[in-house]
């Protein structure tokens, strides 16, 4: 069995540890002695010298000022990539030419909001296997030394019910064709920050979109991944002529475009030009807002024209929990963001004093699986929503909850959780302005419907509601169901940390979870962060780790009664983005996925 050691020093002959740390000069000196504080952890992996000081009841993670306490040269996790640092500007996205593209107006005089709606609009492009035009968004934004909450989610439309979709042969809301189709906000979102927010004119904003759209991309290897499995399921079950749109515009070819393949989509370009020069009115009371409605009556939807009109994004104020020193941000309901609040606050009474244990691993799982279960018992249309946030975010709500975890895995009420694809970003500026923001068609290129030769996908975010007239998240008329798209922000002090997000479905708020943790906790630099084994919770007593989760951690987990399955490949545990500010000196510095084709941009 493998006895895990300190690194090896001058005149010993121990073995070498898994992750080998070199030596190091001058200003490693502190770090050098720190290790030699790490005992052999009898097969499982000695504690890092940092980990678990953060539980201890001192705010340690501040030293000589407001800075956190991170080792940028410590790498407990397989990776290629490094923390990027910068002063003047950086965007973070899942696919380089997007973060190019934020980088490029941040280049020519925008701001972090300009930023990101670049990215946001050329993800669209660059991305679509994720997200597309038809899309909804969330943002949180840091402006004026305030954060500000955009919800850009899309309501059912007016003529829809349960007892429509039952006459149409439904026994449960469809996954794909016209009916699950809800009001787009993504087009809104962008006009709305650039209009609040923005420095330059949204034409110019998007322009770098409408370039990749004309003049075509070659396609990166993790989209390349999934357009292909797309269109092989698509061919399979897309038979009816609704959906021919979809391969004339994603597959004209007869076949996925290739990795490293070259993809123009003009009428997207077309689209997002039109969108950017009427600041998103043709799409919801224009000429692309009728394309939308004739598409969509064409083929027996409910969306009309009148859903379109009566759209506007609204803003809110976001939601927080307190943890361990830090305000930990989140959008309010109908996003899921307070189950991650929900589940930090009940961690929060728990020391977790190393990272890599089997009982950290299960108090976090046991934490997340109960506000898991609280949140889909709750969350709705913020309208509709019977249970009162600041309960379900009070120490007692959170106590009581705790006080059910113990030594075994519990097994709360069993949900099924469905597969989706989102795309997350994050900018800031040398000025103090910052972004998280996030936006999706829901699974992966959404509903199947694509608008005749405009590049609109519409998603596919009705397929949350439920026939079931008892359900929390019963279809009604005008309702906005349960949504899984959340961005996440950081503040300590009443100053802004950064914004950070785990795009992914129901994989989002235990992403979030466990990237917080990660900072805080057990003080992993941004790219680390990002880059520690994930779990996912699913239903039950069943866990999914990823293909590198340590074995004897997953041998552990087993012992103390869950039901641990150690996925295929990396997929289905989100994709995320941070970027942190040093709030002594400004300085910049940001993480992005190394399971997706991320980059970090700076300057």
């Amino acid at each position: 069995m493998l006895q895990w050691t300190r690194p090896r020093q001058k005149g010993e002959n121990e073995p070498v540890p898994m992750f080998r740390i070199e030596k190091k000069k001058g200003k490693q000196e502190a770090r050098k002695a720190r290790m030699a504080d790490w005992e052999p952890g009898g097969g499982q992996p000695a504690r890092h010298p940092l980990a678990g000081k953060a539980s201890a009841g001192t705010d340690i993670s501040i030293r000589g000022g407001k800075m956190m306490d991170l080792d940028y040269l410590y790498h407990p996790y397989v990776s290629t990539r490094n923390t990027v640092f910068a002063k003047k500007g950086m965007v973070a996205t899942s696919q380089p030419l997007a973060a190019q593209a934020g980088l490029e107006v941040l280049q020519k005089g925008g701001n972090a909001i300009d930023g990101a709606i670049a990215a946001a609009a050329a993800l669209t492009v660059v991305e679509p296997a994720s997200n597309g035009i038809g899309s909804d968004a969330f943002a949180i934004v840091w402006a004026g030394g305030k954060l500000h909450g955009l919800n850009a989610s899309g309501p059912a439309p007016q003529s829809i019910s349960i007892e429509a979709v039952k006459k149409q042969g439904y026994e449960k809301m469809p996954a794909y064709g016209v009916v699950p189709i809800t009001v787009p906000g993504a087009p809104a979102a962008w006009a709305a920050l650039s209009e609040k927010f923005g420095r330059l004119p949204l034409a110019d904003v998007v322009q770098p979109a409408i370039r990749y759209a004309e003049e075509g991309y070659p396609l990166s290897p993790v989209l390349g991944k999934y357009w292909e499995r797309a269109f092989r399921q698509f061919q399979t079950i897309f038979k009816e002529e609704m959906f021919r749109p979809w391969f004339d515009t994603f597959a004209p070819d007869g076949r996925a475009p290739a990795i490293g393949e070259v993809w123009k989509s003009p009428g997207h370009a077309a689209a997002l030009k039109e969108i950017a020069e009427t600041k998103a009115e043709s799409f919801y009371r224009g000429p692309l807002a009728e394309k939308i409605s004739a598409c969509i009556r064409k083929w027996g939807g409910f969306l009309s024209r009148e859903d379109l009109e009566a759209y506007h994004p609204e803003w809110v104020e976001p939601i927080s929990a307190s943890y361990r020193g830090y305000e930990v941000w989140e959008m309010p309901p109908n996003g899921q963001g307070l189950v991650a609040l929900m589940a930090l606050n009940i961690a929060q009474g728990f020391e977790f004093r190393e990272k890599d244990c089997v009982d950290t691993y299960h108090k976090q799982i046991e934490a997340m699986k109960l506000a898991f279960t609280d949140g889909k018992a709750f969350i709705t249309d913020a309208g509709e929503m019977k249970a009162d946030i600041a309960h379900l975010l009070s120490e007692g709500y959170a106590a009581n909850r705790r006080r059910l975890i113990g030594d075994l895995a519990l097994d709360p009420e069993p949900y099924e959780l469905p597969k989706s694809g989102t795309v997350y970003l994050a900018a800031a500026d040398g000025e103090g302005n910052m972004v998280s923001y996030i936006q999706s068609n829901y699974m992966g290129f959404g509903s199947g419907i694509v608008v005749p030769g405009t590049g609109i996908a519409l998603q596919n975010r009705g397929h949350d509601f439920s026939l079931d007239e008892t359900h929390v998240n019963a279809l009604k008329p005008g309702k906005k169901t349960y949504h899984t798209i959340i961005p996440g922000f950081l503040t300590k002090d009443g100053e802004a940390v950064g914004p950070f997000g785990v795009m992914g479905g129901y994989m989002q708020p235990q992403g979030h979870f466990q990237v917080i943790m990660n900072t805080i906790d057990f003080h992993l630099h941004p790219q680390q962060a990002l880059d520690a084994p994930r779990w996912q919770w699913t239903e039950g007593k069943k866990v999914l780790v990823e293909p590198h989760f340590p074995n004897h951690l997953v041998q552990g987990l087993i012992r103390k009664g869950h039901d641990v399955q150690v996925a295929a490949d990396t997929g289905g545990f989100g994709r995320g983005q941070i970027i942190w500010r040093n709030l002594d000196t400004g300085v910049l510095m940001g993480g992005t996925e190394s399971r997706a084709d991320g980059m970090v941009a700076a300057w």
